[in-house]
């Protein structure tokens, strides 16, 4: 008798570090790939795409706030 496969982890990437980001800035993430997410990402992926897009984020702010003051 032979045991079943277990699921094959995938490798931390950058690509998919940031697809969840983004999801989580929206709020739309599912429980299940929100778990698959903990066991699969690096924390210093997280963080370090994390505070990009807060920076990113904050940044198109102050252009939109910037361009609407002017026009």
């Amino acid at each position: 008798m032979t045991k079943p496969a277990a699921p094959i982890a995938k490798k931390p990437s950058l690509l998919r570090t940031v697809k969840a980001i983004a999801w989580s800035f929206v709020g739309l993430r599912a429980r299940g790939d929100y778990e698959e997410d903990i066991k699969n990402l690096s924390p210093l992926h997280i963080i370090a795409v994390g505070l990009a897009g807060i920076f990113v984020f904050v940044g198109a702010l102050v252009l939109l706030v910037n361009w609407a003051v002017t026009h």
